[in-house]
């Protein structure tokens, strides 16, 4: 059986997953996939530019050039998954009908993984020339094919009859994209084990178009053919046999007696299994050869489970097609990525040079230091490049940024690209601000960091393995020098478990809590800032031995770090405490705020005040107001302030709505360059056609993108169900008003929020004095 993408999981071992699986296809609406437009269809103009009479001028446009297609139409990032239903995961030929879910939950990889959309076309078709003819006659929809699900050996004419008829990638992924993987893993495999794919002896069980494939690539990447035993269910193909032969498989035959496995394996460096479980015994497992790799692949259960084979041979390496055991081949590792490297650069196919470019891009990125996105797919510790991890985790949000650029360069190099990538720089950041979503807002944020001189921030809770991580990042883009406060000895195990190489006090500062040569200064200086707020000298002592945010804060009060990040542990209001008795607010400043980032499909939303003021006054919403404009324009964002009411322009007369006009007032005197209204609802702030008609000579023009609450639970709430109702990423909270860059961060926030912030705090230190509060 051919290795599956994570879509194809093993048949339900139970009736109970069998009732959740039909439940989730069922609910809340049938299926997987929907159709969204792209375009607004909110009124008569609208519909005219999108259909009659609009719709003449892109059409006759392409007419003249069909190029033009990919700037005026969604083929350039339309993929069709084509299958006949023969060969459905574990299934066998279930028929086109029946192949739907699976084919539905292809597209939802190829979204997911790389924002490519998808029509599934499940054809009636079983013949060779029905299907060539049917898929053929598609090409002007498609930017590309993907062909799924085909029984062998039909799948290999199939595609290389399609290949030949259309200009647009074709790609079989049952044959291809488990080809890739399992090269990129016997690369490394190869790697650890000191052998080269030149002289190694590889024997193989199973041979349909996975195997075969997987082949192909191997003698492609250096493999001798006069290395390679095949068998099947016949036993081995050798020179002479005519059961279940073809021109494919007869490619590896064989001059030999030998006519089953147990013949072959003697000095295999490699077995690779496509075919039934059990098929290799302990027994066969221990007459190979130094280190063998084995790459068991029948799913749901393996040609030898990991642990058999273990037992047997512990210096083997051994790969599964199971995502419950190290080193899963799984084609979600390649073909999204791959075809989106294709599709940009307008690839008229996907060659051979491609698809190596793919296999040495997998293989170099499991010899890079895990992410913490990664990590999060394992239990247990951190994967190290190492015998249990050839090839990265299919969350690995890396995997994009490496294959799809090498994918568009090799199309490029071998002349098949119709629109090579001019600026790889900026096709990186295209494909970085698809994974992160953060990577547009926060790439002023980032520049301006990397561009200054390099900051100290200084981490409370530098034990936390999404600080450990995001100190790495850091250090390695050159955004910050990162002190982390914690005790040295958990500090080094930590990086040790978690696979990262960064080192203490060579790569970045330690301030160990326990022992630290400054202590006494410290106590003394808290001491004189709290002395008079409750807090006698024994209590300063215990707290400045305890309290990694005091520590932090007295650091940035000493002038010893830049800034503080704070927060990812313990209460917010805690944390706050902390800062204001040391840092202290900024010149002119009154209160403190909390500004959050949402960044969604919408774009950049800011909100405020999402953390700090429960029941703020208008003086304090007018200098919240005037802080956050500030903030917003470090991103190179002009700020649009909404004051946001549950009154629009004076249709209640509230006490939440006199105090946002009244906030409106102090903002215009104090601010009179700031773009802001209000009070108004919510929908008049984001749809000027609807302000308008409430208000039509508002001084706020387009949708806003700073919000404005009157109170905590307005603005937290909002955040919250927005947030959640766009799929939103929240960057911060943003601790505004303070007079040194501090930040309280959220519990729930990852390595990546940890970065952002880090950043922001190195953009406000590296100014020479805070912004000055306009009054």
């Amino acid at each position: 059986m051919d290795a599956q993408d994570k879509s194809k999981s093993a048949p339900p071992s139970s009736a109970d997953l069998d009732e959740q699986a039909l439940f989730f296809h069922r609910h809340p609406r049938p299926g997987k996939l929907e159709i969204q437009a792209t375009k607004p269809l909110g009124n008569q103009r609208d519909l005219a530019l999108a259909y009659s009479p609009g719709v003449a001028a892109p059409c006759l446009a392409i007419r003249d050039n069909p190029e033009a297609a990919a700037d005026y139409t969604a083929r350039a990032n339309l993929v069709a998954v084509i299958s006949n239903g023969t060969a459905v995961l574990g299934l066998g030929n279930i028929g086109p009908l029946a192949s739907k879910p699976v084919m539905e939950g292809k597209a939802v990889l190829f979204k997911k993984f790389a924002g490519i959309d998808v029509f599934d076309i499940e054809i009636d078709a079983a013949g060779i020339d029905e299907m060539v003819s049917t898929v053929s006659a598609l090409e002007p929809t498609f930017g590309g094919i993907n062909l799924e699900d085909i029984k062998a050996p039909e799948c290999f004419e199939v595609e290389r009859q399609l290949r030949e008829k259309m200009n647009i990638p074709v790609f079989h992924d049952d044959q291809h994209g488990t080809a890739i993987i399992v090269a990129a893993a016997i690369l490394n495999g190869l790697e650890l084990a000191g052998k080269s794919i030149t002289n190694v002896k590889i024997v193989t069980s199973g041979a349909g178009a996975a195997a075969l494939a997987c082949l192909n690539l191997l003698v492609s990447l250096g493999a001798k053919k006069e290395n390679i035993w095949v068998h099947d269910i016949e036993g081995l193909v050798y020179e002479g046999r005519t059961e279940l032969m073809d021109e494919w498989k007869s490619v590896y035959v064989q001059k030999s007696d030998n006519r089953v496995l147990a013949d072959s394996i003697d000095g295999a460096d490699v077995f690779l299994g496509l075919s039934a479980p059990g098929v290799l015994k302990p027994e066969l497992l221990v007459r190979m050869a130094e280190k063998p790799l084995i790459m068991a692949l029948a799913n749901p259960t393996p040609e030898i489970m990991p642990e058999l084979a273990r037992q047997a041979r512990p210096d083997a390496m051994i790969c599964t097609g199971r995502s419950d055991f190290p080193n899963q081949v799984n084609n979600v590792l390649c073909f999204p990525y791959i075809f989106r490297g294709a599709l940009d650069c307008g690839a008229s196919t996907i060659n051979e040079e491609m698809k190596m470019a793919a296999v040495k891009a997998i293989a170099a990125l499991a010899r890079e230091e895990v992410s913490d996105v990664a990590a999060k797919a394992y239990s247990g510790e951190t994967p190290i490049f190492g015998p249990t991890y050839l090839i990265p985790s299919p969350f690995d949000p890396r995997l994009i940024l490496r294959i799809a650029p090498a994918v568009a360069r090799a199309a490029a190099e071998s002349g098949v690209a119709a629109r090579p990538i001019q600026d790889f720089e900026a096709y990186l950041d295209q494909l970085n601000r698809f994974v992160w979503r953060s990577g547009f807002v926060m790439k002023p944020i980032f520049a301006t960091a990397k561009a200054s001189e390099k900051k100290r921030v200084i981490f409370a809770e530098g034990e936390d393995e999404r600080v450990l991580r995001a100190a790495q990042v850091l250090l390695e883009e050159e955004i910050a020098r990162p002190i982390l406060i914690g005790r040295p000895s958990v500090i080094e195990a930590r990086l040790e478990r978690f696979g990262i190489r960064i080192r203490p006090n060579v790569d970045f500062g330690v301030v160990n809590p326990e022992d630290d040569p400054r202590y006494r200064e410290y106590v003394e200086d808290y001491f004189a800032l709290v002395g008079r707020n409750g807090i006698n000298p024994e209590a300063a002592r215990t707290i400045v031995r305890t309290n990694n945010t005091v520590i932090g804060a007295l650091s940035v009060k000493r002038g010893e770090a830049d800034a503080l990040i704070c927060g990812v542990e313990g209460r917010y209001d805690r944390h706050l405490r902390d800062v204001n008795q040391i840092i202290g607010k900024r010149a002119g400043a009154c209160t403190n705020a909390g500004l959050s980032l949402l960044i969604s499909q919408r774009g950049a939303m800011f909100f405020t005040d999402t953390f700090v003021n429960y029941n703020p006054t208008a003086e304090e919403i007018a200098e919240i107001t005037i802080l956050a404009a500030q903030e917003v324009r470090r991103f190179g964002i002009v700020p649009k302030a909404a004051l946001i009411c549950h009154s629009n322009f004076g249709s209640r007369d509230s006490e939440s709505a006199r105090k946002m006009r009244a906030a409106l007032e102090i903002i215009r005197k104090d601010a009179p360059e700031l773009e802001v209204d209000g009070e108004m609802q919510g929908g008049s702030a984001l749809d000027e056609a609807l302000r308008k008609r409430a208000m039509p000579n508002s001084t706020l023009t387009g949708e806003a993108n700073l919000l404005v609450f009157p109170n905590l639970d307005a603005a937290s709430i909002s955040l919250g169900l927005v947030r959640t109702m766009m799929d939103g990423l929240h960057v911060g909270p943003i601790l505004l008003g303070t007079a040194k860059p501090a930040h309280i961060l959220s519990q729930t926030v990852t390595s990546r929020g940890v970065v952002n912030m880090a950043a922001l705090a190195v953009v406000e230190a590296s100014q020479a004095e805070p912004l000055a509060l306009v009054k």
